[in-house]
Protein backbone atom coordinates (compact mmCIF):
# COMPACT_ATOMS: atom_id res chain seq x y z
CA UNK A 1 0.00 0.00 0.00
CA UNK A 2 2.87 2.50 0.67
CA UNK A 3 4.08 2.10 -2.59
CA UNK A 4 0.82 2.89 -4.48
CA UNK A 5 0.83 6.05 -2.19
CA UNK A 6 4.24 6.56 -3.47
CA UNK A 7 3.49 6.15 -7.01
CA UNK A 8 0.40 8.36 -6.90
CA UNK A 9 2.24 11.43 -5.14
CA UNK A 10 4.83 10.94 -7.85
CA UNK A 11 2.17 11.02 -10.54
CA UNK A 12 0.33 13.86 -8.99
CA UNK A 13 3.34 16.11 -8.47
CA UNK A 14 4.53 15.54 -12.19
CA UNK A 15 1.13 16.51 -13.88
CA UNK A 16 0.89 19.48 -11.28
CA UNK A 17 4.27 20.03 -12.45
CA UNK A 18 3.65 20.02 -16.39
CA UNK A 19 0.36 22.03 -16.02
CA UNK A 20 2.31 24.71 -14.36
CA UNK A 21 4.69 24.45 -16.70
CA UNK A 22 1.94 25.50 -19.43
CA UNK A 23 2.35 28.52 -19.19
CA UNK A 24 4.46 29.41 -21.77
CA UNK A 25 1.45 28.98 -24.38
CA UNK A 26 2.34 31.86 -26.51
CA UNK A 27 5.20 30.52 -28.05
CA UNK A 28 3.35 27.59 -29.58
CA UNK A 29 0.19 29.35 -30.28
CA UNK A 30 0.45 28.77 -34.61
CA UNK A 31 1.69 24.61 -33.54
CA UNK A 32 -0.74 22.76 -35.16
CA UNK A 33 -3.17 20.83 -32.43
CA UNK A 34 -4.14 17.22 -33.52
CA UNK A 35 -4.55 13.48 -33.11
CA UNK A 36 -2.19 11.08 -33.42
CA UNK A 37 -3.29 6.81 -33.20
CA UNK A 38 0.22 4.69 -32.59
CA UNK A 39 0.36 0.59 -32.54
CA UNK A 40 3.25 -1.16 -30.17
CA UNK A 41 4.68 -3.86 -29.20
CA UNK A 42 5.87 -4.11 -25.77
CA UNK A 43 8.36 -6.81 -23.58
CA UNK A 44 8.84 -6.56 -20.11
CA UNK A 45 10.05 -8.02 -16.98
CA UNK A 46 8.58 -8.67 -13.44
CA UNK A 47 10.23 -7.49 -10.67
CA UNK A 48 7.96 -9.66 -7.94
CA UNK A 49 7.40 -13.82 -7.84
CA UNK A 50 5.78 -15.68 -9.19
CA UNK A 51 5.75 -13.31 -12.67
CA UNK A 52 8.58 -13.23 -14.70
CA UNK A 53 8.58 -12.22 -18.90
CA UNK A 54 5.77 -10.37 -19.76
CA UNK A 55 4.78 -9.62 -23.78
CA UNK A 56 2.08 -7.31 -24.84
CA UNK A 57 0.74 -5.02 -27.56
CA UNK A 58 -1.28 -1.87 -27.54
CA UNK A 59 -3.16 1.35 -28.93
CA UNK A 60 -2.50 4.55 -28.14
CA UNK A 61 -4.67 7.42 -29.05
CA UNK A 62 -2.71 10.72 -28.59
CA UNK A 63 -3.66 14.22 -28.65
CA UNK A 64 -1.34 16.98 -28.76
CA UNK A 65 -2.05 19.94 -26.79
CA UNK A 66 1.18 22.19 -27.94
CA UNK A 67 4.36 21.22 -29.55
CA UNK A 68 5.56 20.34 -26.04
CA UNK A 69 2.50 18.59 -24.25
CA UNK A 70 0.16 15.54 -25.39
CA UNK A 71 -2.20 13.50 -23.53
CA UNK A 72 -2.78 9.85 -24.44
CA UNK A 73 -5.33 6.89 -23.94
CA UNK A 74 -3.83 3.32 -24.11
CA UNK A 75 -5.29 0.03 -24.30
CA UNK A 76 -3.57 -3.36 -25.47
CA UNK A 77 -3.47 -6.58 -24.23
CA UNK A 78 -0.62 -8.08 -21.42
CA UNK A 79 0.57 -11.24 -20.77
CA UNK A 80 2.42 -12.31 -17.64
CA UNK A 81 4.45 -15.62 -17.77
CA UNK A 82 5.13 -17.56 -14.67
CA UNK A 83 7.11 -20.32 -13.83
CA UNK A 84 5.61 -23.73 -14.25
CA UNK A 85 5.53 -24.66 -10.49
CA UNK A 86 4.02 -21.21 -9.30
CA UNK A 87 0.39 -21.33 -11.12
CA UNK A 88 -1.05 -20.22 -14.12
CA UNK A 89 0.10 -17.10 -16.42
CA UNK A 90 -1.57 -13.78 -15.93
CA UNK A 91 -3.43 -12.18 -19.21
CA UNK A 92 -5.05 -8.71 -19.05
CA UNK A 93 -6.11 -5.78 -20.56
CA UNK A 94 -4.90 -2.35 -19.63
CA UNK A 95 -7.07 0.86 -20.01
CA UNK A 96 -4.47 4.08 -18.71
CA UNK A 97 -4.83 7.75 -19.50
CA UNK A 98 -1.36 10.24 -19.31
CA UNK A 99 0.64 13.48 -20.24
CA UNK A 100 3.29 13.06 -22.24
CA UNK A 101 5.90 16.08 -21.73
CA UNK A 102 8.85 16.68 -24.59
CA UNK A 103 11.84 17.96 -22.44
CA UNK A 104 14.35 18.04 -24.73
CA UNK A 105 14.97 18.82 -28.39
CA UNK A 106 10.87 17.71 -29.64
CA UNK A 107 12.46 14.40 -29.36
CA UNK A 108 12.73 13.15 -26.27
CA UNK A 109 9.71 12.69 -23.23
CA UNK A 110 8.71 12.02 -20.03
CA UNK A 111 5.30 10.42 -19.49
CA UNK A 112 3.04 9.37 -16.87
CA UNK A 113 0.05 7.12 -17.34
CA UNK A 114 -2.44 5.81 -15.01
CA UNK A 115 -5.68 3.35 -15.38
CA UNK A 116 -6.73 0.23 -14.25
CA UNK A 117 -5.65 -3.25 -15.75
CA UNK A 118 -8.46 -5.68 -15.86
CA UNK A 119 -7.35 -9.26 -15.96
CA UNK A 120 -8.77 -11.59 -18.30
CA UNK A 121 -7.05 -14.95 -18.15
CA UNK A 122 -7.38 -17.83 -16.37
CA UNK A 123 -10.61 -17.34 -14.13
CA UNK A 124 -9.12 -14.58 -12.35
CA UNK A 125 -11.46 -11.61 -11.47
CA UNK A 126 -9.21 -9.08 -10.58
CA UNK A 127 -9.19 -5.44 -11.59
CA UNK A 128 -6.45 -3.47 -10.77
CA UNK A 129 -4.85 0.01 -10.02
CA UNK A 130 -2.05 0.97 -13.05
CA UNK A 131 0.46 3.67 -12.44
CA UNK A 132 2.96 3.86 -15.16
CA UNK A 133 5.72 6.10 -15.75
CA UNK A 134 8.06 6.27 -18.46
CA UNK A 135 10.80 8.11 -20.52
CA UNK A 136 10.93 8.06 -24.34
CA UNK A 137 12.24 8.86 -27.62
CA UNK A 138 10.12 9.66 -30.95
CA UNK A 139 9.96 10.84 -34.38
CA UNK A 140 7.59 11.33 -37.19
CA UNK A 141 6.76 7.53 -36.93
CA UNK A 142 8.78 5.54 -34.75
CA UNK A 143 8.47 6.02 -31.04
CA UNK A 144 10.63 3.60 -28.41
CA UNK A 145 10.18 4.18 -24.18
CA UNK A 146 10.60 2.13 -21.22
CA UNK A 147 8.49 2.25 -18.25
CA UNK A 148 8.12 1.33 -15.13
CA UNK A 149 4.36 -0.33 -14.48
CA UNK A 150 3.09 -0.80 -11.28
CA UNK A 151 -0.63 -3.42 -10.41
CA UNK A 152 -1.34 -2.72 -7.16
CA UNK A 153 -3.75 -4.84 -6.47
CA UNK A 154 -2.75 -8.21 -8.27
CA UNK A 155 -1.31 -11.17 -6.37
CA UNK A 156 1.93 -11.86 -5.61
CA UNK A 157 4.37 -14.75 -3.31
CA UNK A 158 6.15 -13.23 -0.63
CA UNK A 159 9.88 -14.42 -0.11
CA UNK A 160 8.68 -16.51 2.95
CA UNK A 161 5.69 -18.20 0.51
CA UNK A 162 2.98 -16.22 1.40
CA UNK A 163 0.87 -14.61 -0.44
CA UNK A 164 0.80 -10.85 -1.32
CA UNK A 165 -0.33 -8.19 -3.17
CA UNK A 166 0.96 -5.64 -6.07
CA UNK A 167 4.05 -5.97 -8.23
CA UNK A 168 5.86 -3.90 -10.71
CA UNK A 169 7.48 -5.09 -14.39
CA UNK A 170 9.83 -2.84 -16.14
CA UNK A 171 8.87 -2.65 -19.86
CA UNK A 172 9.98 -1.22 -23.40
CA UNK A 173 8.05 -0.36 -25.60
CA UNK A 174 8.38 -0.37 -29.73
CA UNK A 175 6.00 1.68 -31.74
CA UNK A 176 4.61 2.72 -34.99
CA UNK A 177 2.54 6.00 -35.39
CA UNK A 178 0.92 8.28 -37.58
CA UNK A 179 -1.22 11.44 -37.75
CA UNK A 180 -4.76 11.33 -38.02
Amino acid sequence: MKTTKKFTAAFLFALALFTFNGAKAQETASYDQGFRLGFGLNGGYSTEDPYKAAVGGDVRLQYDLTKRYSITLTTGYNHIFVSESDGKDLGFIPVKAGLKAFVWNDQFYLTGEAGAAFSVANNYNQTSLLLAPGIGYATKYIDISARYEHYSDFKTINNDGTPGQGFGQVALRLAYGFKL
